[in-house]
């Protein structure tokens, strides 16, 4: 249990852009009414741009 809670903690900054901030970029895109480049999906979109927040932030060790 101990593992996987530190695990969890590792992957931290990645899981936040995935879990919180990709379905967040897709409700601003669908709100915004935005056509998105090659038939993107809003959520698809946000998937992108969540995941590649989490792993700069992942990388970097911090968000700002």
């Amino acid at each position: 249990m101990l593992a996987v809670i530190g695990l969890i903690f590792r992957f931290g900054p990645l899981l936040f852009g995935f879990g919180f901030m990709a379905p967040l970029a897709a409700q601003i895109l669908e709100r915004a009414q935005w056509t998105l480049p090659f038939g993107l999906t809003p959520l698809l979109a946000g998937l992108s741009i969540g995941g590649l927040l989490g792993a700069v932030a992942q990388i970097r060790g911090r968000w700002i």
